[in-house]
Formats: structure tokens, C-alpha cells, sequence
């Protein structure tokens, strides 16, 4: 089936002819320029092996032998005037210079194939045309992508960015204020801030875009396919006509940038800046991706108040010619799989510059970036246990071009709900705290879109399962309550790679190729476990789901405290008691996930009790109890026997395999810093490398439940929240320094040992399904969980 795009008579009739010679027996449809489709097409579309082809004719300028840049531009020019010219010109056009009309095919797919990412990609499924309007925007983009090929991509080009911000009178009073603000002469000012322009801003040009990407695509392009929410970025490409976007994407691969520039690029947008650090602008790439649209920029400059200046003017100016921008808001690449805490150092820039311009404007965009694998993974586990992380050069860069060429999944590219950046500061209120509330509303609004992978899921089962190897329906077993639970949860899941046998064992495979998980085929049927050494790169690949199992995992320790008070407690003592359980693991947690306000957060443990129990709300079970005071009297009292039912009776428990390593790795920093008594710590350096020492240890004396629990990441972290504790120095009493340090310690253990409890409930229910061998549910495993080991 051809569809075609004709806009005359001469078009029609080109396009017969090409479809004639090229699938003479193939049924020829045209869209037209209705925003429904044709009946036609829509009757067409019931055979999924049906190939569609889509075609247009695409007019070509003549070349342009002058290389000059006015010559160019004109030559751009006569082909936008070409490719649009009123259909009444076309038989002339045709008559004149026959070889500019040239009939250009889009890629051709399946209608299965359409069919498939019309269910990855279109939300909103309703009305019996959905699906042909879907197969009509593919069919456009795809000729899109092949006219551009024709005739060359179209730029957004910055122009002389320095000469026209220091030609400004902007430019004349910010020299005068800083000159008053640092003291240093004129003269010295201007030169500081001209060399600052000069560094730091992007000379943008077609021909290195071009080279750029001819270079850079063998990092991105046959690792993985990439799947690309369609829908948000039409939205966002409306936003773009009256705001400059800024991309707020995670960051989890070198490939992060290239690979998005490239989604951009094939759906016409305009050529983002891309704040990078200064790290990778070693040649070439720093010469070529300069005039790519990179934005070099130092890796620190706190202390220089001249290149802050010129970074907020810099942005400012950007914002005001509506060029978009893009940067990583954690700083850096998350080395465990899951969001970094992020950095605002930008985004205060990008602050000051809309004050500075009352009238301007800026529209945040969180952008999810997920992938199946990583080749460079390995290397930033390794980072984890210890490993000094290697420096960037060309020796980098070959290895990194060798270790792409392999095939290794899917990309998935999301887009969270835009974020007016004026409107986002005015609601966040003045203070400190200010910018620090935006960023967690990006970092929120990643994980919200984010999809969970295949490789996430089964990740997460075989380390649940700790060293135990699982058949291939036994790892089905365990991955499809956890797919149903995300799947309620309306989380995108991978429908195929997780309910079918072919698609799991599909993705093991992948990780099996990849040296994360182990094969063993020498018994009755395969069995697969985490491969040896490899538990932080299994662990990665988990994290990248665990934010859509974080309440899932408070309300069940909520519920296990609860089931513990005496029967006959009254119902508010029950709610206040679930409430300081999920606040203080909230409180815990902080600096590890993006928590909800308290508000947002009691609606969704609503909807963690109505998939855990959706008869909570009648007598005798009542977890509304642990949520809410609203509605007492209308039902009766909750019991502490309720909630040790509902614990039983659940077809999962995520809370061992979603919180014990950061538990964990929290309490070797606990007890480290309890061990110092009230000495403080004032080398960080040496404490996080005593840590991996004492972390292994603990490891092999079962202490830690988990390898992926020996991190210098999670170290760090649990650093952080000591320091805001204020455990790390002495800040007065030194007795309340060591009580403090004391009582994190014994908070944990407690909390480590509830752990325990519930793993072993998860693992009552796992011998079901796992055969029945195994530890015993009673009390035999209560060691191998790790529960009895840390309380000792």
C-alpha cells in the first residue's frame, strides 16, 4: 500500500508513474490534506503484513556552485521557495528543469509494525480513526526524513553570538558592575569577559552539525533502536514557537547527548546548545563539537565572579534569540542507575537571567532517557567498588567507538509534563530552598515518565533471589506480579519482553551476552543467576525502577509496624504509628529518592492500599486507618491483625529488594562514624575508602544482604545525611554528637531487621513458587536474609 502526499495534478501524476515502475500491483492512496484521515486508508489497515510506503515529491534547487555564505544562504532560500511553490507553477517547474522534482520514499514498515509503536508511543488510543491517524503522522515524518536527505536539514544558526552580546549596551553596564563589584580595572573587566564569551559559546555551523553527527553516530546509532515519545514532542514543539526549550535530560551514557541530538535533528528541530563540561573538549572533539552546538564550560568557577557573570549574560542572550538549551541537571552520570541528587547551579543562572529580562520566558522539559544496557556500565560498577575512574582522551574514545558497534536494545526517549520557568519560580517562593524545589519537580517529573525495563525487572528478581539460580519460568514467576503491579500503577512496562517466555528469555540472553547474568546448562533445564563479580552492574539496571516501587515499599514497612502493636490499639495510635514509620524512612531516604510533598504522598499510599487490598475501606480491614483519620464511624475500628493479613496475602513484597542495599550501606557509615565516638571526620577521602574496607568485610561475614551494598556512591550519600543530621563534626555537646551518632546506628539495625521479617514473608511465598526447597519461612534462612547477623 503507497500512500501519497500530492499537492497538484504534475505531483499525481509523477507519483503514479513511480509507483507503476516500483509496486505496480500495490494499491495507491492519497492523504490529502484533511487532518482525518481517508476512509480508504482505514479499511486498509487490517493486514498486518501489509507493507506501507509513503512517497511525496520533493522540488530540488540547482545546486549551488558558489561556496560563499551569501551565496549559500541564497541557495537555501531558492529551495525553501521551490519546495513550497504554488501548486499553479508545478507542470512549468516540471517543463523547465524536470530533474528537480524527484519523488522521495519514506521507509517503509509492516502494519504490524505500526501497530507496535502506535501501542508504545500514542496515549491517548480513543475513536475507531486512532490508529490511521497515527499510520498518517508516520508516514509524513517518514517522508520528512527522506526529503531531508534530498535536500539537507534545516538549521536554527547562531551568528556572531560575542560580537552581538559585547556590542550591546547590556554589555557596557555589566562591565561597570562588576567593575564595582571586584574592584579590578576596566579595561581588565572587559578583556576577562570577551575571553569568557569566547570559551564558553557555540559557533554553530551546517557543514560541522553535519561532520558532527557523521562522526558521533557510531556511538549511538548500532547500540541501540530508539523509541521516541512522538506526542510530547509535538506539544513541545508548539511551546517552542513562543519560548526557548530547555532540555533537562537524565544522564546515565557519554551517548545521553548524541543520542537525543539525533531524535531533535530527524523531527526538525532546531540544533539545541548543549551545556557541557569542559572535560570533553579535548580535540577533536572539543574543535568539532564547539561548532556543533556544544557549550564547553568550566567544571567549576565558584570563586570567579567575571565568568558567573558572563554565564548568566551568556544564557540570557540565548533565551532571548529563542535558542534552546539542554544540560544534565545531576551534574553527571548516575553511577547507580537510579537519579543523582541534582545540581543548581544552572538553573540559578538561568534565574537571574529572566530577572534580569522581566518580560522573557523559559519552558523546562524533564526528559527521560532509558536503556536496556550499557556498554559502559562495567566501568562505572567498578567505580562503585573502588576503582579510580579513568580520564577522557583519544584512547577513551577508540575504546568507546569499539565497545558501540555491538547491539544492545533499546532506547527510550519520554518527556515529562513542560514546566514554565517564570510560573515555577514565583509558585516555589523566595528563599533558598527555591531552586532546590524546581529541580526536585524535573527530577520528579523524569522518573514519573520513565519506563521500566525489561532488564530492570529481571534484574530485580534474580537479585531478590540472592545467589540462587532461577529457572525460566521461575524467574517468570517472580517478574510477572511486579509487571501487573507497575502495569496498575499505569508505569509503561515491555509487554513482550516480560509475558512471554521467548521475550524473557530474550532479555537474559542479552544479559548473559553482556556478562551479567550466568547461564548454567548442564542439569534438566537452564538456570540463570547474577554472574560472579557483577552484582553492581545487575544493580544498576535494577535501580532504574525502583522510584516506581518506593511507596510500594514504605507502606508495607508502615503495615509490618503496624502488625506488630498489640490487638485492641486504638485506631489513631495505629495511624500515628504508620505515619512515623513512613516519615522516618522518608526522613532516611531523602538524599537516595524524590519523595512526594506529605500531601501528595498520603493520596498515593490511598493507592498503595487499594492494589494491595481492594477491600480496605469495609469492616475489619481498614489500613484507611494508617492513612487517614477522615471517615472513622463509618466502618469498623482497623486491627494490628489487618495489616499482618495484608502483608500475607500479597501476591509481592518489594520492600527487601528495593531498600536493603541503601539501608545497608547506611549502616556501615553509622557504625564508622559511631566507632569514631565524638572525634570528627574531617577527611572524607579516607572515610568513604575505610568504608569499602569495612563494607567487604561485613559482606563476608553476612552482615550486608547484599554486594551492590559495597558502594562509594551510597557511601557518599549516607554521608550527606549524617551531615545533615549533623553526625559528622561536632556542632556544641560532644555527648549529643555521640548520642546521635548512637541512635542513627540503632534506628538502622532495627530497620535492617524489619527487612529481614519481610523477606522472609517474601520468601514464604517464593517457595511456592520456587518449588519448595530452599530456607525455611520460619526462621532457618533468618541468617542468609541478613536480619539476625546485623541485629546481633
Amino acid at each position: 500500500m503507497v500512500l501519497s502526499s500530492a499537492r497538484s495534478g504534475t505531483e499525481r501524476m509523477l507519483l503514479r508513474t513511480w509507483v507503476s515502475e516500483h509496486f505496480p500491483s500495490a494499491e495507491m492512496i492519497q492523504l490529502g490534506s484533511r487532518s482525518e484521515p481517508p476512509s480508504a486508508l482505514e479499511r486498509s489497515l487490517d493486514g498486518d503484513a501489509t507493507l506501507v510506503v509513503p512517497v511525496r515529491v520533493t522540488w530540488v534547487p540547482p545546486e549551488d556552485d558558489d561556496a560563499g555564505p551569501v551565496r549559500s544562504m541564497a541557495g537555501l532560500a531558492t529551495g525553501a521557495v521551490m519546495r513550497n511553490a504554488w501548486w499553479r507553477l508545478h507542470p512549468q517547474l516540471a517543463r523547465h528543469r524536470p530533474e528537480a522534482a524527484q519523488v522521495v520514499a519514506g521507509e517503509p514498515a509492516t502494519v504490524a509494525d505500526l501497530m507496535s509503536r502506535f501501542a508504545a508511543q500514542v496515549q491517548d488510543r480513543s475513536g475507531s480513526s486512532a490508529f490511521a491517524r497515527f499510520v498518517v503522522r508516520q508516514a509524513v515524518l517518514a517522508c520528512d526524513r527522506a526529503e531531508r536527505r534530498v535536500l539537507g536539514d534545516r538549521y536554527k544558526v547562531p551568528r556572531r553570538m560575542v560580537e552581538q552580546i559585547t556590542s550591546s549596551s547590556r554589555f557596557s553596564e555589566l562591565v561597570g558592575r562588576l567593575v564595582g563589584e571586584t574592584g579590578t580595572p576596566r579595561d581588565e573587566v572587559e578583556r576577562r569577559l570577551r575571553r569568557s564569551f569566547h570559551e564558553m559559546a557555540a559557533v554553530q555551523s551546517p557543514p560541522a552539525i553535519d561532520v558532527f553527527r557523521a562522526m558521533m553516530g557510531p556511538l549511538h546509532a548500532k547500540a541501540w533502536d530508539v523509541h521516541v515519545d512522538e506526542s510530547g514532542l509535538e506539544r513541545l514543539r508548539e511551546l517552542n514557537k513562543e519560548h526557548a526549550l530547555v532540555f533537562l535530560p537524565s544522564h546515565r551514557s557519554y551517548s545521553d547527548p548524541l543520542l537525543f541530538a539525533e531524535v531533535l535533528h530527524e523531527r526538525n528541530f532546531p540544533r539545541n546548545h548543549v551545556l557541557g563540561g569542559n572535560n570533553l573538549s579535548f580535540w577533536p572533539m572539543g574543535a568539532l563539537g564547539r561548532r556543533a552546538g556544544i557549550v564547553f564550560i568550566r567544571r567549576s568557577f565558584g570563586g570567579d565572579t567575571v565568568y558567573k557573570a558572563a554565564m548568566q549574560e551568556y544564557l540570557g542572550h540565548l533565551l532571548s534569540k529563542r535558542f534552546n538549551l539542554e544540560w544534565y541537571i545531576e551534574g553527571g552520570r548516575s553511577r547507580t542507575g537510579k537519579l543523582r541528587r541534582p545540581r543548581y547551579g544552572l538553573l540559578r543562572y538561568l534565574a537571574a537571567a529572566l530577572q534580569d529580562r522581566p518580560g522573557l520566558d523559559a519552558v523546562l522539559v524533564p526528559v527521560s532517557i532509558v536503556y536496556d544496557q550499557l556498554h559502559e556500565v562495567g566501568a562505572m560498577a567498578a567505580e562503585q567498588r573502588g576503582a579510580a575512574k579513568k580520564s577522557e582522551g583519544l584512547g577513551w574514545l577508540a575504546g568507546y567507538f569499539r565497545d558501540q558497534r555491538r547491539h544492545i536494545g533499546t532506547a527510550r526517549v519520554r518527556f515529562a509534563e513542560p514546566i514554565s520557568f517564570r510560573q515555577a519560580l514565583e509558585e516555589s517562593g523566595d528563599g533558598s530552598a527555591q531552586l532546590e524545589k524546581i529541580a526536585f519537580r524535573v527530577c520528579v517529573g523524569i522518573n514519573k515518565v520513565s519506563a521500566a525495563t525489561a532488564t530492570s525487572l529481571a534484574t530485580f528478581a534474580l537479585l531478590t533471589a540472592r545467589d540462587r539460580a532461577l529457572t525460566l519460568q521461575q524467574v517468570r514467576d517472580v517478574v510477572a506480579p511486579l509487571a501487573d503491579y507497575l502495569d496498575a500503577r499505569g508505569v509503561p512496562v515491555p509487554v513482550a519482553e516480560l509475558r512471554t517466555r521467548h521475550g524473557l528469555r530474550m532479555t537474559l540472553d542479552q544479559l548473559a551476552e553482556a556478562r551479567v547474568v550466568e547461564i548454567y546448562s548442564g542439569g534438566t533445564e537452564p538456570v540463570f543467576s547474577i554472574a560472579r563479580g557483577r552484582h553492581h552492574v545487575a544493580a544498576f539496571y535494577r535501580n532504574g525502577a525502583l522510584h516506581h516501587l518506593l511507596n510500594r515499599a514504605l507502606t508495607e514497612v508502615a503495615l509490618l509496624r503496624v502488625g506488630d502493636m498489640p490487638d485492641g490499639t486504638p485506631g489513631e495510635e495505629l495511624a500515628e504509628r504508620a505515619w512515623d514509620e513512613l516519615n522516618r524512612l522518608r526522613d532516611l531516604l531523602k538524599f537516595e529518592f524524590f519523595f512526594s510533598d506529605r500531601k501528595a504522598l498520603r493520596e498515593e499510599v490511598f493507592g498503595e492500599f487499594e492494589l494491595m487490598d481492594a477491600d480496605w475501606r469495609l469492616g475489619g480491614r481498614q489500613p484507611a486507618e494508617l492513612a487517614t483519620q477522615a471517615g472513622r464511624g463509618e466502618t469498623s475500628p482497623a486491627r494490628p491483625a489487618d495489616a499482618r493479613a495484608i502483608l500475607r496475602r500479597v501476591p509481592l513484597l518489594v520492600a527487601p529488594g528495593t531498600l536493603r542495599s541503601f539501608l545497608d550501606a547506611q549502616l556501615v557509615v553509622a557504625e564508622q562514624l559511631a566507632e569514631m565516638g565524638e572525634a570528627p571526620m574531617t577527611d572524607e577521602k579516607a572515610f568513604l575508602e575505610t568504608c569499602l574496607g569495612v563494607g567487604r568485610q561485613m559482606l563476608l561475614q553476612h552482615r550486608l544482604d547484599r554486594a551492590d551494598s559495597v558502594s562509594r556512591e551510597l557511601y557518599a550519600t549516607a554521608l550527606r545525611l549524617a551531615e545533615n543530621r549533623n553526625l559528622v563534626a561536632p556542632d556544641g555537646d560532644a555527648d549529643v554528637l555521640v548520642a546521635g551518632r548512637r541512635a542513627w546506628q540503632e534506628e538502622l539495625t532495627s530497620l535492617i531487621d524489619d527487612m529481614g521479617r519481610l523477606a522472609r514473608l517474601e520468601r514464604a511465598r517464593l517457595e511456592v513458587v520456587l518449588g519448595g526447597a530452599g530456607d525455611s519461612p520460619d526462621g532457618a534462612g533468618e541468617t542468609a536474609e541478613g536480619s539476625s547477623g546485623v541485629a546481633s
